[in-house]
């Protein structure tokens, strides 16, 4: 999808004709409809239908689209899904509504808290969120929504190398994470359904990674392996992630 997205607007950074760069425009709104509404239904149940949010995505994803300068940026997903998330929020902002995350989600961040502290006490060491689940008697994918809408994916983490000091960082390997005031809630957006996805060992890799902010030495250390294998396994990782952002698939 990224690719044929690059593609199109190519052609249309090149088009004389104002009717075919119409054209080229609606096939790049169309093939990227899949983000506009991953983002829209990130903020259902807030108090604006999922109907009108999809509606402004949409919005938004045109808005992106003619808005992209071929000639002065180089991904398209890092540019609309700001664009797309700044028209749902203005929406919100424009019918007198915040946007926040829903109550139960709130209410569990609580209960994570006072868990993590007795379990940090109890076991020696941050807990993990299987710990986080056993301990509440929640299933463990509740527990990770929750560390996610709570910055589990902040502007600090984004920032930090996914494998040496010298390597990509998450932000420049994942599209439309800037690291701007709103660089959390862009991850909280894409990454959240994608992170799910993942395998429980990829999971907790990149938990202890980027929530607790180890070292791939440390995590080496936990999980039994070389720090070389656990670079190999989050440069695979953020390869999984991203597939999953663009809607695509990797190959095993």
């Amino acid at each position: 999808m990224a690719s044929e997205t690059a593609a199109l607007l190519e052609r249309v950074a090149a088009a004389t004709d104002d009717a075919e760069r119409s054209r080229l425009l609606d096939e790049v709104v169309v093939l990227n409809l899949g983000i506009a509404r991953s983002i829209a239904l990130r903020y259902r149940n807030r108090g604006i239908s999922l109907e009108d949010l999809e509606q402004v995505a949409r919005l938004g994803l045109v808005k992106a689209a003619r808005g992209f300068d071929v000639a002065r940026r180089h991904d398209f997903l890092a540019y609309a899904v700001p664009t797309i998330r700044g028209e749902v929020r203005k929406h919100f902002r424009d019918s007198g509504w915040t946007v926040r995350p829903p109550r139960r989600i709130q209410e569990l961040q609580g209960r994570i808290m006072g868990a993590a502290t007795e379990l940090t006490q109890t076991l020696g060491r941050s807990p993990r969120p299987s710990d986080l689940a056993r301990h509440l008697d929640l299933p463990v994918e509740e527990i990770e929504e929750a560390l996610a809408a709570d910055g589990c994916f902040s502007p600090t983490s984004l920032d930090r190398p996914v494998g040496g000091e010298d390597s990509a960082t998450l932000g420049e390997l994942l599209p439309g994470l800037d690291d701007d005031d709103h660089a959390s809630v862009d991850a909280r957006v894409i990454l959240g359904p994608a992170v799910r996805r993942l395998g429980e060992r990829d999971r907790r890799i990149l938990y202890l990674r980027y929530f607790n902010g180890w070292t791939q030495e440390e995590i080496a250390r936990d999980i039994g392996v070389t720090q070389m294998h656990v670079s190999r396994l989050l440069t695979r990782i953020m390869t999984d992630l991203r597939a999953s952002v663009l809607g695509s698939s990797t190959v095993e």
